[in-house]
């Protein structure tokens, strides 16, 4: 199921998004290897909700544009976050944020806090916590010379990959590990995925804001898959302890994808952390 329906033109960039529904707005920020995909549980129960809910693919990634210039790091995808919302008319929102969408969103949140009425965070890079191992052994051998890369062992490498996200690796099989693969299945792709996300593994955006942490002033949820291989608990613990009032829930048999492992379990906390 792609959740994406329309495009808008960012900054001269074409970023593709859903805008559905009436009421408060929730906006849903993807990580990576990902795309907006990725909520495709929890969007339509949110949407029923009553809300809102916005979702787009970062600058680079699924069927946002790729330019080849684009600053696609994580300080440049917090600028477009506000360009996107003020091109949809957006003042101000509840923000859920997975992966490296968590680092946005916490830095959105620290530089714009009239803008972010609440702030859930799922399994988000933070401090010095990536990327990780296993990301960093492919940077080391792939990020200088991936034209060479063939198409197949890209694959097997963003699958091998793709497995470590879930706690049930069952789940990451057929239509869905395909929907994953989709957007890095082509020349322009291949280069994307390690220019535009690869290329921006780098823990200084997320250490820079670590003294910042406890001034967060909104309503703060902490969501984490409890078996995470690689984003581990342990970062949940520290974040809930710097951000005051934070609350921290952590589900038990779910990977970094929480939302594979557990969709209806994290569709329903995103549903309690909005009716608070």
């Amino acid at each position: 199921m792609s959740l994406i329906t329309d495009s808008l033109i960012v900054r001269g960039a074409r970023i593709a998004y859903r805008d559905h529904g009436e009421g408060e707005v929730v906006v849903l920020i993807h990580g990576t290897p990902s795309h907006s995909y990725e909520w495709r549980a929890v969007v339509p129960r949110v949407e029923q909700a009553g809300y809102r809910t916005i979702a787009y693919d970062l600058l680079g990634y699924g069927s946002s544009e790729r330019p080849v210039a684009a600053d696609t790091s994580v300080a440049g995808q917090t600028e477009l976050l506000g360009a996107v919302l003020d091109g949809l008319g957006v003042t101000q929102a509840t923000i859920i944020a997975h992966d490296i969408g968590g680092a946005i969103g916490l830095r959105f949140a620290l530089a714009h806090p009239e803008r972010v009425r609440r702030l859930m965070v799922l399994d988000t890079v933070s401090y010095d916590s990536w990327p990780s191992s296993t990301w960093q052994k492919i940077i080391d051998e792939h990020l200088d010379d991936y034209a060479g890369l063939p198409q197949d062992e890209l694959d097997q490498l963003l699958t091998d990959q793709l497995r470590m996200t879930v706690h049930d690796t069952g789940l990451m099989t057929g239509e869905t590990l395909q929907a994953y693969l989709a957007p890095h299945q082509s020349a322009v792709g291949r280069a994307s995925f390690f220019e535009h996300q690869v290329r921006h593994y780098d823990s200084t955006y997320t250490e820079e804001i670590t003294d910042q942490l406890g001034t967060l002033a909104m309503p703060v949820r902490i969501v984490w898959g409890e078996q995470d291989q690689w984003q581990p608990v342990a970062y949940a613990h520290r974040l809930h302890a710097d951000i005051p009032g934070s609350e921290l829930v952590v589900i038990p048999e779910a990977g970094h994808f929480v939302m594979e492992d557990a969709p209806e379990r994290v569709a329903g906390e995103v549903l309690r952390f909005l009716g608070d």
